[in-house]
């Protein structure tokens, strides 16, 4: 059962911006899986290849993905710290649920429309958060402009030889009461 995954996962060779691999680890976290894709390094003493897997953290949006699954993948847009690749494709189920079964794999399309949404959500977002820096930061320096006024009004009318409540002065009116 197991054995042809291994063999696929060996065999299988790296293309340009696709990996196919076999589902090592599945389930065990929320829209990741664990693939292993095959691969052979040189070693240049011995004079002959020796298989080196790599594994990748895949993000698989929809949960579809099962243990033993063949699998084409592609770098993406980074995930998180360690997910930097995405499935793009289900080759060949593994054992368990079938394809049709599972939840669909998205296009690359749809990932993309996906991600264009999120970007515009989060400038939408980021627009509205300076919008209201601006605003906080003006009512600031009008509040300040509105103390130096008041000060100054005050002063004036001392000099003026006018007795003001401080408190009529905070609510706005100035009530005048001569000495």
């Amino acid at each position: 059962m197991a054995q042809p995954a291994v063999q696929a996962a060996k065999t299988a060779f790296r293309r340009f911006r696709e990996l196919h691999g076999v589902v090592i680890s599945a389930g065990l976290m929320d829209k990741t899986v664990k693939v292993r894709v095959g691969g052979q390094k040189w070693n240049n003493w011995v004079k002959k290849f020796f298989d080196d897997p790599k594994t990748h953290l895949v993000h698989d949006p929809n949960n579809s993905l099962r243990l033993g699954d063949i699998v084409a993948i592609t770098p993406g847009w980074r995930v998180s710290k360690s997910k930097r690749h995405v499935v793009k494709h289900i080759i060949a189920p593994g054992s368990g649920v079938p394809i049709e079964e599972r939840p669909p794999v998205p296009t690359e399309e749809e990932r993309w429309a996906e991600r264009e949404a999120e970007r515009a959500l989060k400038a939408k977002r980021r627009a509205a958060k300076k919008m209201a820096e601006r605003v906080e930061a003006q009512l600031g320096r009008t509040e300040l402009l509105l103390r130096k006024a008041r000060k100054e009004f005050a002063l004036r009318a001392r000099l003026m030889g006018l007795n003001l409540d401080p408190k009529q002065l905070e609510a706005g009116g100035a009530a005048q009461s001569q000495q």
